[in-house]
């Protein structure tokens, strides 16, 4: 039995508290089970040197967890003086996920930077970085057109994310920390509401998994998400 008593195709409970940054364009606490992220958007007018000319805009995104985030502490990156491998490649899905349901022309020569920085991690910290910066990113905007800063709503969809595993067989939505530790096969689904799926990450991390185990995930996940799509349309409104 899941902790709970959480049946293998449910999720943990979310809850998302909005404007939790005052100095943000748009921001949110993202919390799934355990896990809480804390998720900002900035509006910058200035965009990379290599998209000059090119009438587009960007979406990009740092990502890093607080020294106590997990039980025992990690050092912070900054004083190592680079950053991790998981970081990077954390932060580079969270930019490439929420740029597909974004039209970079409607943003020419500005740009958003999506902050999520994890205060507790139990399990599906880059899922919940996705949901969350989707929730900033969406605030941010509604803030920026109600200024007049933005004319065009550039979101062309919505977006969420969630985990899953394989257990002995068994396949299992949304893994906390100790399922995640123990899993056969690891995955991540970034799904939107409407345009389709943006991104799968699967590894057969102790074993490997056939083709309709990853079909069977891939509907799990998708009914999961339609979940995580309500409780983000009641904040952003």
């Amino acid at each position: 039995m899941r902790k709970f008593n959480r049946k293998n195709y449910d999720i943990r409970e979310i809850s998302i508290e909005k404007n939790v940054i005052e100095n943000s364009h748009g921001s949110c606490l993202f919390c799934i089970g355990k896990t809480k992220v804390i998720c900002s958007a900035t509006y910058e007018n200035d965009i990379p040197q290599w998209l000059r000319n090119k009438k587009s805009g960007w979406v990009t995104a740092e990502y890093g967890m607080l020294p106590s985030s997990t039980s025992t502490r990690n050092k912070r990156e900054s004083k190592m003086g680079k950053q991790s491998g998981r970081s990077i490649e954390i932060q580079r899905l969270i930019g490439r996920s929420i740029r597909t349901i974004i039209d970079l022309k409607k943003i020419k020569d500005s740009q958003f930077i999506l902050d999520c920085d994890v205060l507790q991690a139990d399990g599906g910290t880059r899922t919940a970085s996705i949901s969350g910066a989707f929730v900033a990113l969406s605030l941010a905007i509604k803030n920026l057109m109600h200024k007049g800063i933005i004319k065009i709503n550039p979101i062309k969809d919505s977006i969420s994310a969630i985990s899953c595993g394989i257990i002995k067989n068994d396949i299992l939505i949304d893994l906390d920390y100790e399922e995640d530790s123990k899993a056969d096969v690891d995955a991540n689904f970034v799904i939107t509401k409407n345009s389709g799926i943006s991104e799968i990450q699967i590894s057969g991390e102790k074993k490997n998994f056939t083709h309709e185990q990853m079909n069977e995930m891939t509907e799990l996940c998708d009914h999961a998400c339609k979940k995580i799509f309500i409780a983000q349309k009641k904040i952003i409104g």
